[in-house]
């Protein structure tokens, strides 16, 4: 009885094991279904959301790109890969952002910034920065309409003429020349500051810069360019020896008459008057020379015309003030809006 129920006993347990055994095959089995479904689910995720698990789909850069990208050790081709990427991925770029440093990327688009911002400096700008000249005395210089290649070689060009003429006609006297030198400076001068053709003058205008001080930087630099090129064209005549030197001192009085005039009639009508003048002056001149040396390159009209620039260089020293109220001013005045300006 005893051995019936422990056979008993012993055949529940045993059917108890057999059951345990088979519901611990079953465990086993749908824990292999599940973890097969569950593997299977993955891939398919994987599959559909790209090759680093992006939820769109989309190939993206890696973490550690962007990192070595941010600090700039990233070596090509990976840095063309990425460098094209971030140009049309949006995440990334965000992704980005939170492995750099702010404030080594703030500083980094402030350069960027600047340097787009900056405009690039002309060869002559180049050049004046180098010999020593200021930043912006350089840029003023550089902006000054007659000293463009375009001004230059037609100044170069009426002077070769002039010479050309001068050498056919074997005058006693190189008049042609002589007349024509003083009026280049004079011109160049006169186009080199005012509304017509200066196209920096609405910025000195509102700039916190004096007037005069703008003018004198123009004029020197036109001044000695001009002086130079007509002592180029001088050396091409030395058949007339000092003679040929006759159109300096005029030269100086027609230009310094004509800037003393421009702060009450500004910068286009005052040239023209004198230049006008000047030509009078030679056709009179001409007309009682009878043929000889004509009265203003002689040693009395050389010296009247020294007088003349000393008296114009005192007169402009005198109204250097007014070149902030010229008449030039008020015509840019009268065609800007300064209401934005009025408004701040």
């Amino acid at each position: 009885m005893s051995g019936g129920d422990d056979e008993a006993i012993g055949g529940d347990r045993r059917d108890i094991g057999g059951g345990g055994e088979n519901m611990s095959g079953w465990d086993e089995d749908a824990a292999a279904g599940r973890s097969a479904s569950g593997a299977a689910a993955g891939d398919a995720d994987r599959t559909a959301s790209g090759a680093d698990g992006s939820p769109d789909g989309r190939w993206h850069a890696d973490a550690e790109d962007l990192r070595a990208y941010a600090r700039g050790e990233l070596a090509p081709p990976r840095l063309w890969s990425v460098d094209t990427h971030l140009v049309a991925c949006a995440p990334c770029r965000e992704a980005l952002a939170t492995v750099s440093d702010p404030v080594v990327l703030d500083a980094g688009w402030e350069r960027l910034d600047a340097e787009l911002d900056a405009p690039r400096p002309r060869l002559l700008e180049s050049v004046l920065v180098r010999i020593g000249v200021a930043d912006h005395t350089a840029r003023l210089l550089a902006a000054t309409p007659v000293l463009r290649r375009s001004w230059l070689a037609a100044v170069a060009l009426v002077l070769l003429m002039a010479v050309v003429a001068t050498d056919a006609g074997r005058a006693a006297s190189p008049t042609l020349f002589l007349a024509l030198a003083p009026l280049l400076p004079l011109a160049g001068v006169a186009l080199s500051y005012g509304p017509v053709l200066d196209p920096t003058y609405e910025m000195a205008v509102v700039a916190p810069l004096h007037g005069f001080r703008l003018l004198m930087i123009r004029t020197v630099a036109v001044l000695t360019t001009g002086l130079v090129l007509n002592g180029l064209a001088t050396l091409a005549l030395p058949a007339y020896g000092l003679r040929a030197l006759a159109w300096l001192l005029p030269a100086l009085a027609l230009t310094g008459t004509g800037l003393a005039l421009t702060a009450r009639w500004g910068p286009v009508l005052p040239p023209c008057l004198v230049g006008g003048a000047w030509v009078a002056l030679l056709m009179v001149a001409h007309a009682k020379a009878d043929g000889g040396t004509l009265a203003p390159f002689t040693a009395l009209g050389q010296s009247v015309a020294g007088a003349v620039a000393v008296l114009a260089a005192g007169l402009l020293y005198l109204v250097r003030d007014r070149f902030d109220f010229s008449p030039s001013h008020a015509f840019f005045a009268d065609h800007t809006d300064f209401s934005d300006r009025s408004a701040a």
